[in-house]
């Protein structure tokens, strides 16, 4: 690595790292201020390009799944779009404003390094003030690998949209003895799965003992693939392995009426515990929790007469809010289902497994024959962040509770001139992305400020208990239950008010939407 005397080269304001959908709905926001945008692969799209399957679909309509000034085309077709579909909306929303100029393609970051100890005090200074996102001088260094050359880069803010998916497998451990090593077979995680063509997919797959290991959206549509590549006399059941199961939905309608007025709507989420509610509020959240077990259970008896959930042992012991609540649940393949009656995909619960040389082994002492092993298992984010980030800032990434502490989902209140986007979930990434990227580019335009870094770490605690109250599985960080007051704050915090919000009564009812601020600024 060139040495810390002569190594920058070029300077500018903002960098982004990243150009999925928050990198480019980023730079769309921050395009005054001439970003550069480094893009590791040939493409935008990130995990979307590079981390998708043959049959992958988004999990929610496209009319909510859009951004606020760049409709989709066919915006009422109520069908989940391809991800194909979607890599081509995301390219076109990149031409139409202009954006793929501000990108470099084929541009890795290996490196980053803050500059002096102007700010590194914050670390232990909690009482502080933040300041400007902007110094009028590099903060931030940055190294980056384009054919093989490092160019060093200066910026006063850095803006990190690498998200949480991709690049870095989350991978099970074994006792000695019985890892993958032992397996005759092969084993393939999910991410490597992505990367094969179509082709090469069924030959892997067809003609197999497959097992795949997880019960979550890639889980899912893997064993539906699986069972595609098996059809006929020479084919074989998959199996997938599941250690904790989850709600599916069919669709996004619940006895006949739309999912949206359960969980998406200001009455909705009125029931529901959210950050800085006073007394009375708090109370009333009490009281009104067992309407808020009455919905869940609702929703559970539709599923559990609508799927063969019990029959194939796949009804969950946990109430359905709590995996809405840590944006865990998956719409279903319209053939999942179909393929399992069949007796294509066969189902096993197992807390803890392990290789044998054939397959897999269980606590029970049973043994599963397979001549493939597909890890759906997930990535771990937190470790991609934390490979490029310097110390002290890399330490700080994840509180005591395993999430990161970001104020409004974007500010790090102890790592100075630094935001994060597309950190924290929703059932709708991208709306979830599109404000937070707004509410960034006017706080680096100095049209507000941050409060004191102490009351930013107060309200992310907030956040975190709030989720701990909701749901076992709230490090995922997802604010589905309190998506709505969230965003709210955020746009009070810009000078923006929510027409919604000042008409209560009449738009109760109604599915959130991110134009809902954008018609109301003043």
């Amino acid at each position: 690595m060139a040495s810390a005397q002569n190594h920058v080269q070029y300077s500018s304001k903002i960098g982004i790292i990243g150009a999925g959908i928050s990198g480019i709905a980023t730079a769309k926001q921050l395009r005054h201020y001439d970003p550069l945008v480094f893009e590791a692969t040939n493409s935008i799209g990130g995990v979307w390009k590079h981390c998708s399957f043959n049959s992958t679909k988004l999990q929610t309509p496209r009319c909510d799944f859009q951004f606020s000034d760049y409709p989709w085309p066919e915006r009422d077709d109520a069908s989940f779009p391809s991800h194909v579909e979607l890599l081509d909306y995301l390219h076109g929303y990149a031409v139409h404003f202009d954006v793929l100029k501000y990108i470099k393609f084929n541009s890795k970051v290996v490196e980053i390094r803050h500059l002096g100890d102007r700010d590194t005090a914050r670390v232990s200074d909690t009482a502080g003030e933040y300041g400007s996102l902007l110094k009028g001088h590099p903060v931030w260094e940055v190294a980056v690998e384009t054919n093989q050359a490092i160019q060093w880069y200066g910026f006063e803010l850095l803006v990190m949209c690498i998200g949480k998916f991709g690049d870095i497998p989350r991978m099970p451990t074994f006792p000695a003895n019985k890892g993958e090593e032992i397996f005759g077979g092969k084993v393939l995680h999910s991410m490597d799965y992505s990367k094969l063509d179509k082709e090469a997919a069924t030959e892997l797959l067809q003609g197999k003992k497959v097992a795949i290991i997880g019960y979550r959206k890639s889980a899912i549509d893997l064993a539906v693939e699986c069972a595609e590549a098996n059809q006929g006399p020479n084919g074989q059941p998959c199996t997938m392995v599941i250690r904790t199961l989850h709600w599916t939905l069919p669709s996004y309608r619940i006895w006949g009426l739309p999912f949206f007025l359960f969980y998406s709507t200001r009455s909705s989420q009125f029931l529901h515990p959210r950050p800085n509610l006073g007394f009375l509020r708090t109370s009333l959240c009490s009281i009104l929790s067992p309407m808020r077990k009455a919905i869940s259970k609702f929703i559970e008896s539709y599923l559990v007469w609508k799927l063969p959930l019990v029959k194939f042992g796949l009804k969950p012991d946990h109430p359905f809010e709590e995996d809405y609540a840590s944006c865990q649940m998956a719409i279903l393949p319209e053939n999942f289902f179909s393929e399992a009656e069949k007796g294509n995909i066969l189902f096993k619960r197992a807390p803890k497994w392990w290789f044998w040389s054939g397959g897999i082994e269980f606590e029970d002492k049973s043994k599963l024959e397979a001549d493939v092993v597909l890890l759906a298992t997930g990535y771990d984010g937190k470790k991609k962040l934390q490979s490029i980030l310097p110390k002290p800032f890399s330490s700080l990434l994840a509180d005591s509770s395993g999430i990161m502490p970001l104020y409004r989902g974007t500010i790090h209140p102890l790592i100075p001139n630094m935001a994060f986007v597309g950190y924290i979930e929703t059932v709708s990434n991208l709306q979830t992305a599109e404000i937070r990227c707004k509410w960034l580019a006017r706080l680096a335009d100095q049209k507000f400020k941050l409060p004191a870094v102490e009351k930013m770490l107060e309200q992310t605690t907030k956040e975190v208990e709030i989720m701990k109250q909701t749901t076992r599985f709230f490090k995922r960080h997802c604010i589905s239950t309190f998506s709505i007051n969230h965003s709210d704050e955020i746009c009070e915090e810009m000078g923006w008010k929510s027409w919604r919000k000042n008409n209560w009564i009449s738009e109760a009812f109604r599915p959130y939407s991110s134009q809902d601020y954008q018609e109301a600024k003043y």
